[in-house]
């Protein structure tokens, strides 16, 4: 593919993740563009080739063109990959809709569930793009810093069969192995899911309740992810994969990220208020806790660690009534029988 005919790609969201990816794909020698809100930081991307807010320190490829300017931006764009919080998402489709090319697909690197209404991002965007544009997911194990440094990456890219391949060929290279499947729900499951379980095992450390305790969590997390995953129709496959165990692992044991360290903190005697100030980025578990659980509530799915996390977010209990809850449970079978046949002995599914 020469430069002439290679898609253009326009990045919605210019924080570390957005700037990450961006940056990879500029390194791979596709032409780029990065919009955000905040001048100040457009204005280092562009000139100084920094993002001197959520990168700071980390130099970015000087092909990387940053903007302000979303409508000329979207407008341009043969690709459009979405990377804000989740609480921006369907604002921001709305805002794409009007000015995207009709042949534009739409992927996004978002984690998280639609506030309020619960719905899965893949949902959103049918709704507000339509059915018949190509959509998909881009998650996985994958820090900010790592990618921008170009340290070895492995993500996945689930949806619309050639759309997601065509992601994955622009975000694959020598350093980033790339992905695809067709399990949008599967896949965005587990890229909620992780977030509040990673809180778990934070609030674990914080207390200094040893690798055992993590271990078990980690794995017992993993347990309440296949459950809610089979009844809602969701492949076991995609949960046992990057988009699930692989972003589980990584969450829930590297300190870059944000849900960790607000476990630690939390687990450390802080406030909530108090340790997400401290981390000042957006911290998806609070929210996505309470999505997760309705969405378990709606299927008949007891998640006791999910449910433990929700009750410390909203102090409810303290995280040693959290953690006694959790011990004081019944012993039963580590999996239902059933679990891997894609359905749901919910009587049965309640395990920790």
């Amino acid at each position: 593919m020469t430069a002439e005919n290679a898609p253009r790609i326009t990045v919605l969201g210019a924080g570390s993740w957005g700037t990450a990816l961006a940056a990879l794909i500029a390194r791979h020698g596709h032409p780029v563009t990065l919009w955000g809100r905040d001048a100040t930081i457009i204005d280092a991307i562009d000139r100084r080739h920094e993002n001197p807010r959520y990168l700071p320190g980390i130099v970015l490829p000087s092909n990387l063109r940053a903007s302000t300017d979303f409508e000329h931006s979207v407008a341009q764009a043969d690709l459009l990959l979405v990377v804000v919080p989740s609480h921006a998402f369907a604002e921001t489709l709305h805002a794409l809709a009007p000015h995207r090319k009709a042949d534009t697909g739409v992927a996004w690197a978002t984690k998280g569930f639609e506030p309020g209404s619960g719905r899965f991002l893949h949902e959103v965007a049918e709704s507000v793009v339509g059915a018949d544009v190509p959509l998909a997911v881009v998650t996985g194990p994958s820090f900010a810093k790592e990618v921008a440094e170009g340290l070895p990456t492995a993500l996945t890219v689930h949806g619309d069969e050639a759309f997601a391949q065509q992601v994955a060929e622009i975000l694959h290279g020598s350093d980033f192995r790339a992905y695809t499947g067709d399990d949008m729900k599967g896949a965005e499951l587990g890229g909620a899911m992780k977030n509040v379980l990673a809180v778990a095992t934070g609030v674990s450390d914080g207390m200094n309740l040893g690798f055992n305790a993590r271990a078990g969590l980690i794995t017992r997390g993993l347990n309440e992810m296949l459950r809610l995953a089979a009844a809602i129709g969701a492949k076991p496959e995609t949960l046992m994969g990057l988009a699930g165990l692989g972003d589980l692992v990584l969450t829930c044991t590297g300190d870059l990220s944000r849900n960790r360290r607000l476990g630690l903190a939390i687990g450390r005697g802080k406030s909530i208020e108090e340790a997400v100030r401290e981390i000042g980025q957006v911290v998806e578990s609070i929210q996505t806790a309470d999505e997760v659980m309705r969405l378990a509530q709606r299927e008949g799915i007891d998640l006791p660690i999910t449910a433990g996390v929700q009750a410390v977010l909203h102090g409810e209990c303290s995280p040693v009534e959290g953690l006694q809850r959790l011990l004081s449970r019944d012993q039963k079978p580590e999996y239902p029988e059933t679990l891997f046949q894609g359905q749901v002995d919910k009587p049965a599914a309640s395990a920790v």
